[in-house]
């Protein structure tokens, strides 16, 4: 492993995580919708932010920004072409661009539809996701500032990374995705064991995140878009899986 990341609970139900690279002993922030937890985390860890990396430009995400960024002097790298700016941005990222880390390399990864230009942040060697809120443990982003074939292209792409990618999502959103994935896909075994052990864990306390990508491809509806059975199950089965997934996406905001 390359990196070292540290899940920062903020506000309702948010995280925060801080990055540290263990070559260099640079350290990030990730989407920090809140500045004093953060600081604190960083300070209890010996850790100087360098670098914040934002995903987009909702509040609870970028909230914390300004005031890190006159704390540490920290560069903010994020989405030029999302539909709102985003505060303090020094340097702007799209689809395709890659970041250097110090030993790791941040390749940027766009799925729109939750915001217009919504990305992603794919480290590499590491083999761990920032997924913003573009893909939930069992879930995906709602779609406010785009379309089911808006998202669908760049939530394929995710779904392609490597199975042992570990996925650190904006939100702790995953004991509510799972009962509404249960009540379509109730008969799935992978997910009924998923279930508990999400159920033991928020008894707990304690994170569902990372989510483990090679389990997402089984269990979370939202990239089963194009699995035939499935399809097949909800009348779907020769139609086009954006259609499949609209269908998805629309049961879950009336969940």
């Amino acid at each position: 492993m390359t990196l070292q990341i540290e899940i920062v609970p903020i506000l309702s139900d948010n995280y925060v995580y801080l990055v540290r690279d263990e070559a260099s002993g640079r350290v990030a922030c990730v989407d920090p919708g809140e500045a004093a937890p953060v600081l604190a985390a960083a300070e209890e860890k010996g850790w100087e932010i360098d670098t914040i990396l934002i995903t987009h430009h909702h509040g609870d995400h970028v909230g914390g920004v300004a005031t890190i960024k006159a704390a540490t002097g920290a560069t903010v790298i994020g989405p030029g072409g999302d539909s709102q700016p985003i505060p303090g941005l020094d340097q702007s990222v799209a689809d395709g661009d890659v970041v250097e880390f110090g030993d790791e390399r941040l390749a940027v990864i766009g799925v729109y539809g939750h915001t217009a230009g919504h990305i992603t942040f794919h480290a590499q060697h590491e083999g761990a996701l920032f997924a913003g809120d573009a893909l939930f443990s069992v879930g995906c982003g709602r779609l406010f500032e785009g379309t089911a074939a808006d998202m669908w292209p760049g939530l394929r792409r995710l779904r392609d990374l490597p199975d042992e990618t570990r996925v650190y999502c904006g939100h702790e959103y995953t004991a509510s995705n799972v009962a509404f994935a249960l009540s379509i896909d109730g008969q799935n075994a992978e997910l009924q064991r998923y279930a508990g052990l999400v159920a033991m864990l928020r008894s707990e306390g304690v994170p569902t995140i990372p989510a483990n990508l090679g389990l997402e491809k089984k269990i979370n509806p939202f990239l089963r878009a194009e699995d035939p059975d499935f399809a097949q199950i909800h009348g779907f089965k020769d139609r086009d899986a954006v259609d499949f997934f609209a269908f998805i996406r629309a049961g879950k905001d009336a969940f």
